[in-house]
């Protein structure tokens, strides 16, 4: 495996990769730790859309001490 691809899908998984994975080549483990960074963005948008979503419930006059509150 090659360390350079080894490292970018290590730090996407947040742990060594499985040891299945030594067959793969490097354009692949390239790939997979891409889609793994693109998920974990589109997760986190997503996240972030409904909790903005969310705080339109709480009145007018809360919303900035609760934001606050919420996302130190």
């Amino acid at each position: 495996m090659s360390t350079e691809a080894l490292e970018k899908l290590t730090t996407e998984l947040g742990a060594g990769p499985p040891e299945s994975f030594a067959g793969l080549p490097p354009e692949q483990l390239a790939l997979l730790a891409d889609a793994l960074r693109h998920e974990r963005e589109s997760r986190a948008s997503g996240l972030n859309q409904a909790a903005e979503e969310a705080l339109k419930l709480v009145p007018a006059l809360a919303r900035g001490p609760v934001r606050r509150i919420l996302f130190r």
